[in-house]
Formats: structure tokens, C-alpha cells, sequence
């Protein structure tokens, strides 16, 4: 009997992780194919190089950091197409692992729906295909830090896995705000001046790279206010905004949209959350505690008001975004959803459970409700399935890339540090190859050459040209004007630009510009420019960075330390116990 318990127990536990590494699977599909998933803001390439600009000491604003640092790292170790893909995995299965964390113990229905909801919702979907996975690993670790976080406030000792998973959820500025969000609203405790000053150094450790970053960058940090009209929360095909984002819906981009939100699918995806979250209010009420509902609450607010005062108030969110450096953080309303997840999630899983405890007793009957209720989510959009209905697919970067990069990094090594750094052109921000399966991707010239490296950074959102935000830039358009190709030359190498790559497949045009023609290809061009001035940077911003990235590894490395004390405690206690039975 013990031994049937155990079985139907271990079943029970691995059940909902099976479903997570299942769904999983089938919304990537070709994605996991060979070669690189290349889309919108999306860009992988293989052995990104790690430079200064990825620590943090660009001329522009940290979008970028510290992501970039940690992929260049980790692809020293695995091949960046098969990163690419455990990450892609990663921003996944272990978001709805978690999720079934946050679900009534002991409903199973309840758990597999907690993964069917977090894992297929229009914003990992939207995510997905616009190439925030960023922000998707930090929506993956949320859950995650609810049920550490509020270990951490019952127990009075810190889980070792925060200090993991907090830094993992802050690889961008945006994903670090929600996780920093979510930590502090579970593991703040009242009467614990020493345990709610760690919550915060954890806080501002996993945060530091970014946050240095940005405010060495605070004379640049305010945006286009014509962005926070452009990337405002949107209807979420037939959903109004504020009505799509009550189902984690709503992104500016109406390009990534999937087909089947056109229509009545639309309509009873929302509807079936919203009958369950009610059908589960207040037992959740019961199950959860004043405590930690008022956590949850307050970060569903706090999601939910941010996204829909961009739809409600794009002109007083464009003033902010103008006159408070790094209030452009906010604009994209329908990221702040991220902290709409777990109460959603959490809700929605319980109805799930009272639903089934009040379905008939007939076995037959049961079964075919609980099934219907998990697999519902993937059945109303069901176009998200395979790779997004193969708007996913992996490509393969043309051979003259490669050859661009092996002429750079032999022109860096001769002149070593006289050789300047990288422009690409033309100056316009995404490309739209027939390699990449004609998909739009951020220009992945930059990143895939060696040197720091100047790419436009403006926008076309709707037909509305929004400003860039690196000073830099502005200065290489005015290099760009000159009148003829040797005074242009001269004017970007008096502004630190050692190569210019010129991209003929790219959409816009590309002043002529005079210097040694290193590589000439039907698909780029590669220019050296004769004697730039290297750029310095203050040694302040490097001081500072240091202090950030030691502050960020020391978070790890504290994690680490403290992961491996307790995997030791347990087994000498499992020892101990052997030996006195």
C-alpha cells in the first residue's frame, strides 16, 4: 500500500512538469530546428564576443545589459545556437513549473491548469515572437520568487536559490523592475529591519549592472515622447486594451499578433479565465492569507494600472518619459503585465480545483472535465502552436558574415588598441532578409562582428519615426553629412570609428565613405577607416561598473555558497537518521 502511495505520489509530482516540457515543446516546434531563431529583438549569433558596450560603458542608454555580458559569457561554454534553445526552453518550462507552485497542492487539475495558463497566454506568445526573452526568463522566475519570498518572510532565513534566481530575472531593466516588484512585495516582513535590508541589497545587487549603467547614462535617459503614444498598451486583436490585459494581452506591435485574437477565440479565452478566476476567489481568499493576497493584489495593481495608464494617459506618460530619465522604462504598457501573472495564475487554479470537486462522480465524466479545462488555454489559441505557426523558424547566417568577422578581428588584432570601433549601415535599426525567411530582426551585423560597435537606434512604430537615444549616434549622422567621402571619413575617425560595415541588402541609404576596402561582397561591404581616435571612457563609469558587476556576481556567488551549505545539511541529516533507524 506504502508503495502504491509513493507511486501515485511521485506520478502526481511529475505530472505537471511532464505538461510544462510538453507545451513547451509544442509552441516552439521548428524553433528548436538547427541554426538561429532570428526575430524583432530577437538576435543570437554564434560566439558573441564580449566587449565593453555589453558591461555597461556604451555612449547609450543599457538596454542591453546585462544580457549581452552573461550570453557572450555563456556561449564561451556552449554553442550559441544550442544556448539559444535551453534558453528559449528556459523561459518556459520553468515558469510553468513554478506556476503549479502557486496552485492548490492538492488538486492535480488545478496544478496542470496553472501550467496551461502560465506557459500559452497572449504575453508569452507576443513575447516570443518580438524577441523579449529577457523579459520572458524573468516572467519565468516569478513564481518562483513568490514561493521563495514568502519562505524567506515566514522563516526569517533567506533561500539560497533567491540569490540565483533574482539576478537571473533582472537581465533587463524592465524584467529586473517586476522581479524587484515581486520580491519585495512577499518578502518584506514587518519587525525584521535586518532581514528586509537584505531583501533590498539582493535587490539592488541583481539590479546593479543595469542600474549603474543608466544612471553614468542619466543626461541621455529620457525619450521620445512621441514613443509613449506609439508603444502604448493596444487592443489585443478583438479585445480593447484595457479588456485584453485582464488576459495578459495587449502589446503595442500589431504585427506579432496571432490570427486566431481576430476573432470569437479571442473573446472566450478571457472569458474562460474570468469564470474560473471567480468560481476560485474566495476559496483562494481562504487557502492564500490576508498576507500574501495583499501581496499578490498589490503586484496585479501595480501591473495592471502601469499598462493601462499608457492607453488611458499616453500624454502625461510622454511628458514623463521626456522630463524623468528613465521613466521610457514604462512606456511599452503591455510589458508591465508581467506582474498580473501570478495572482492570475494563482486564481485561476484554484477555480479549476473547486470546479472539479463539484463535477459529477462519474469517473468518465470527470476525466473528460479535467481535460477539457487544462487543455482549453491551448485550444483557444491554437494558432500559437508550432514555432507560432512557423513564424519561429531557425536560420542560418550567410557565409560573407563570417568572412566580415574574420577580416575585423584580424584588423584588431594588427592595430590592436588604435582600431577604433564598428558603424554599421545604413542607419537604419531592423532588417528584413530573404536568409532569415523574410522575418524582421534587429540588425545582428553589430553583434556578430568583434569590436564595440554604432547602430542606429531609431524607430519606425505605426509609421511614426521616434528619435534614438544614443548621443553617439547623432554625432556619426553629422559625420555622415559631410561632403565629400574622405571628409566624412576623417569626421568618424575623429569620433573613435575604425571600420564601417555597409549592408546592400539593408532598407536606406549609405554615404560613400573613403578608407581600405577590407571585404566587398554582393551582401556587405567592409571599410577600414585610416587612423581613428580611440575612445576613452571615464574612468569613473569603468570604477563604477566594476562595483556593479562585483555586486552582481557577488549575488551568485552567495547563492551558490548557500545552495551547496544546505544540500550538505540535508544530507548529513538524511545520514544521521539512517544510522539511528
Amino acid at each position: 500500500m506504502v508503495t502504491v502511495d509513493r507511486a501515485e505520489s511521485a506520478w502526481r509530482r511529475w505530472l505537471p512538469r511532464a505538461w510544462s516540457l510538453a507545451l513547451a515543446l509544442l509552441l516552439l516546434g521548428p524553433a528548436l530546428g538547427r541554426g538561429y531563431v532570428l526575430s524583432y529583438d530577437m538576435v543570437w549569433v554564434p560566439d558573441l564576443a564580449l566587449r565593453g558596450d555589453f558591461l555597461g560603458l556604451a555612449s547609450g542608454l543599457p538596454r542591453a545589459v546585462p544580457s549581452d555580458a552573461v550570453v557572450s559569457v555563456l556561449d564561451g561554454l556552449v554553442p550559441g545556437a544550442v544556448l539559444q534553445k535551453l534558453v528559449l526552453l528556459g523561459c518556459l518550462v520553468p515558469g510553468g513549473i513554478g506556476a503549479a507552485r502557486l496552485a492548490p497542492g492538492d488538486s492535480l487539475v488545478g496544478r496542470l491548469v496553472a501550467v496551461s495558463v502560465y506557459q500559452w497566454n497572449p504575453f508569452v506568445v507576443e513575447r516570443l515572437l518580438i524577441g523579449h526573452w529577457p523579459v520572458l526568463l524573468g516572467y519565468a522566475v516569478l513564481p518562483w520568487v513568490v514561493v521563495g519570498a514568502r519562505r524567506w518572510r515566514t522563516e526569517a532565513s533567506m533561500p539560497g536559490a533567491l540569490c540565483l534566481l533574482v539576478p537571473l530575472g533582472s537581465l533587463s531593466a524592465s524584467a529586473g523592475v517586476a522581479t524587484a516588484v515581486v520580491l519585495l512585495a512577499f518578502a518584506l516582513a514587518r519587525h525584521r529591519t535586518r532581514s528586509n535590508v537584505t531583501v533590498l541589497a539582493l535587490v539592488v545587487a541583481a539590479n546593479a549592472p543595469w542600474l549603474v549603467s543608466g544612471l553614468l547614462h542619466a543626461s541621455a535617459a529620457s525619450t521620445d515622447a512621441a514613443g509613449a503614444d506609439a508603444f502604448a498598451l493596444n487592443r489585443d486583436g478583438a479585445l480593447p486594451g484595457p479588456v485584453a490585459a485582464l488576459g495578459l494581452g495587449g502589446i503595442w506591435n500589431t504585427e506579432v499578433d496571432l490570427p486566431s485574437r481576430d476573432g470569437v477565440l479571442a473573446w472566450l479565452s478571457l472569458a474562460f479565465l474570468l469564470v474560473l478566476a471567480i468560481a476560485g476567489a474566495r476559496a483562494w481568499i481562504r487557502r492564500t492569507g490576508r498576507r500574501d493576497a495583499v501581496a499578490f493584489g498589490a503586484c496585479w495593481a501595480v501591473g495592471y494600472l502601469l499598462a493601462v495608464l499608457t492607453w488611458l494617459a499616453p500624454d502625461l506618460m510622454g511628458w514623463l518619459v521626456v522630463q524623468v530619465p528613465g521613466a521610457g522604462l514604462f512606456r511599452d504598457g503591455a510589458r508591465a503585465l508581467v506582474l498580473c501573472a501570478p495572482l492570475l495564475v494563482s486564481v485561476v487554479a484554484q477555480g479549476a480545483a473547486e470546479v472539479w470537486r463539484r463535477a459529477p462522480r462519474a469517473a468518465v465524466a470527470r476525466t473528460s472535465l479535467a481535460a477539457a479545462i487544462v487543455v482549453l488555454p491551448i485550444t483557444l489559441l491554437p494558432d500559437a502552436a508550432l514555432g507560432l505557426s512557423g513564424r519561429l523558424r531557425p536560420a542560418t547566417f550567410p557565409s560573407a558574415y563570417q568572412q566580415a568577422r574574420e577580416v575585423v578581428s584580424d584588423q584588431q588584432r594588427r592595430d590592436g588598441d588604435e582600431a577604433g570601433d564598428l558603424l554599421v549601415l545604413p542607419l537604419t535599426s531592423y532588417r528584413q532578409p530573404g536568409w532569415n525567411h523574410d522575418h524582421k530582426v534587429l540588425d545582428p551585423m553589430g553583434r556578430f562582428l568583434t569590436p564595440d560597435y554604432v547602430a542606429s537606434d531609431r524607430l519606425v512604430v505605426s509609421g511614426v519615426d521616434l528619435a534614438g537615444e544614443d548621443p553617439r549616434l547623432v554625432e556619426v549622422s553629422r559625420a555622415l553629412a559631410g561632403s565629400t567621402p574622405e571628409a566624412r571619413s576623417r569626421s568618424l575617425a575623429d569620433l573613435g570609428i575604425g571600420v564601417v560595415v555597409v549592408e546592400h541588402d539593408a532598407p536606406g541609404d549609405s554615404p560613400e565613405v573613403a578608407g581600405e576596402t577590407l571585404l566587398d561582397t554582393t551582401q556587405l561591404t567592409v571599410i577600414r577607416v585610416a587612423e581613428p581616435v580611440p575612445r576613452t571612457v571615464p574612468g569613473g563609469w569603468i570604477a563604477g561598473m566594476t562595483l556593479a558587476w562585483v555586486l552582481y556576481l557577488a549575488a551568485l556567488l552567495v547563492g551558490v555558497v548557500r545552495i551547496s551549505r544546505a544540500g550538505l545539511t540535508a544530507r548529513r541529516r538524511a545520514g544521521a537518521k539512517a544510522m539511528s533507524g
